[in-house]
């Protein structure tokens, strides 16, 4: 029977590569992107690609053990090792790039938020700004620029300037919603007169729009997953990022209020659905709060006898 790559790499085992040809084994050894040398001895090659689908953890450490064992050349373990350490270079390189990136971009974002500040004062000197009235349409060009990728940086950003340059809080809808654009502007429109008027609403509306709420957050967090194309590290930095943001959302700033945090979270985890929802509704953020809510909640709906619940797992 011909020799079926595809077939051999969905379901590798060390039987089948020991029924293979050296011609065949280069050809798995090339899938795996395995540097060998071309003169180098069947076994050889075979020992390389068992080492990186172990080092993969694609096949168990102990079929080592048993595998058949080939001269080493000193010249090609040293530069193994050289790969190796190679990669993880290239790993701290990549990581300190990022923070590199991320350090210059809060950077810029401060130099852009002192220059609008720099501007406004010129302006206020020339103007007369000063003057006890607050006219909209000579504050609404320092509101800065809405970004759909990045709303809630946008939100702290607009409040943050809004605080320096004493904007009225009655004013900060009127002034932010001329920035809106794509789906915060259809869901500024879609608001009440009343609703629009009021900061603390349009703030809400937009970022469960955006489902950028507490419980997106923590679904982020608990549901983000590796994906293939990350290394660890990367996976790493973006999980600590979707928790950080959870922690945020919630205002949790020290130990005791992260330790109700998860507290709460677990409770919920293991109620029935209906009384989770109530407490949900609720938004209660103590343990025992959240305790009493469901106990309350259990007699009025008769639901099973008081303290009984449902481990979800």
């Amino acid at each position: 029977m011909p020799f079926n790559l595809d077939k051999f790499v969905a379901s590798p085992s060390v039987e089948e590569l020991d029924s293979l040809k050296k011609s065949e084994i280069v050809k798995v050894a090339k899938h795996y992107g395995i540097e060998f040398q071309p003169l180098m001895r069947k076994d050889e090659i075979k020992r390389y690609v068992l080492e990186y689908l172990v080092d993969e953890s694609i096949l168990p450490s102990t079929i080592l053990e048993t595998a058949i064992t080939v001269p080493t050349d000193n010249t090609f373990e040293l530069k193994r090792l050289e790969m190796e350490m190679n990669k993880e270079i290239r790993l701290k390189e990549m990581e300190r790039e990022r923070e590199k990136e991320k350090e210059e971009r809060e950077m810029q974002m401060q130099r852009e938020e002192k220059a609008r500040e720099h501007e406004f004062r010129l302006k206020q000197l020339e103007t007369g700004l000063d003057t006890g009235v607050f006219d909209v349409s000579k504050h609404v060009k320092f509101v800065p620029k809405f970004q759909e990728d990045n709303v809630e940086k946008f939100f702290n950003h607009f409040e943050k300037l809004g605080e320096q340059l004493k904007w009225p809080r009655d004013k900060w809808s009127i002034l932010i919603q001329s920035n809106f654009t794509g789906k915060a502007q259809e869901v500024y429109s879609a608001l009440s007169i009343e609703d629009s008027m009021d900061y603390d609403k349009v703030k809400k509306a937009i970022l469960q729009a955006y489902e950028l709420v507490p419980e997106a957050y923590r679904q982020k967090f608990r549901k983000y997953r590796k994906a293939d194309t990350q290394t660890y590290v990367e996976f790493a930095y973006q999980k600590e990022r979707h928790f950080d943001r959870w922690c945020a959302s919630k205002k949790v700033s020290t130990f005791d209020t992260l330790r109700q945090l998860m507290l709460v979270e677990e409770f919920k985890r293991c109620v029935n659905d209906d009384i989770k929802t109530h407490l949900e509704e609720n938004k209660a953020d103590n343990l025992k709060e959240v305790a009493n809510l469901a106990d309350q909640y259990a007699l009025t709906h008769k639901f099973g006898k008081v303290g009984q619940t449902q481990n979800k797992g």
